[in-house]
């Protein structure tokens, strides 16, 4: 069976071209959603890739319906993919997993993405370490200042429950207590 995906981003916009164009291109049942493409949770689309068995076909007008990036359009193919389904976008024709060609194309986009992965995680890493030599600390800022640090170890010695300690500066009881000197 076919389905079609039809999305838009706002409530002043209508699905009713792209419902059409589903159609026309033999989608039995068409699923349509209002939704930012940036958003990730998008139930129409969630409620699609169930519908999908071995062999059915989801079906969108144009990519960016569909994914907003790379990322994105890869991972809901691999959802595709899972279930033995295929992939047609009407306006990108080279998007095609039903065909050997379609496939190919997407492998290759697919290495691409990888490869695109790989070097920001190169570059994130570099970055990182010439941030560490350079004297950056990494990670969330303390909660406590150093001095508050010392005038709450003074007051847990002297045996001031920690809850309360914690209480006046605004943290956990359990910050308190790993508290070292």
């Amino acid at each position: 069976m076919i389905y079609g995906y039809a999305r838009v981003s706002t409530d002043g916009q209508s699905v009713d071209a792209q419902v059409r164009q589903l159609r026309a291109a033999g989608a039995r049942q068409v699923f349509r959603e209002v939704a930012s493409g940036a958003k990730t949770d998008r139930a129409q689309l969630r409620r699609a890739l169930d519908q999908l068995d071995a062999d059915d076909v989801l079906m969108v007008t144009r990519l960016d319906r569909l994914a907003r990036s790379t990322r994105d359009l890869l991972n809901t193919l691999a959802s595709i993919a899972a279930k033995g389904a295929g992939f047609r976008s009407l306006g990108d024709t080279w998007a095609d997993t039903t065909t050997a060609h379609g496939r190919l194309m997407l492998a290759v986009l697919g290495g691409l993405a990888e490869f695109e992965r790989d070097l920001i995680r190169a570059r994130t890493g570099e970055g990182r370490k010439r941030a560490i030599a350079q004297g950056v600390k990494m990670g969330r800022p303390p909660k406590m200042t150093p001095h508050q640090i010392k005038e709450a170890l003074r007051r847990r010695d002297a045996g001031e429950p920690m809850r309360e300690i914690a209480r006046t500066y605004n943290v956990s009881h359990s910050t308190i207590s790993r508290l070292s000197t």
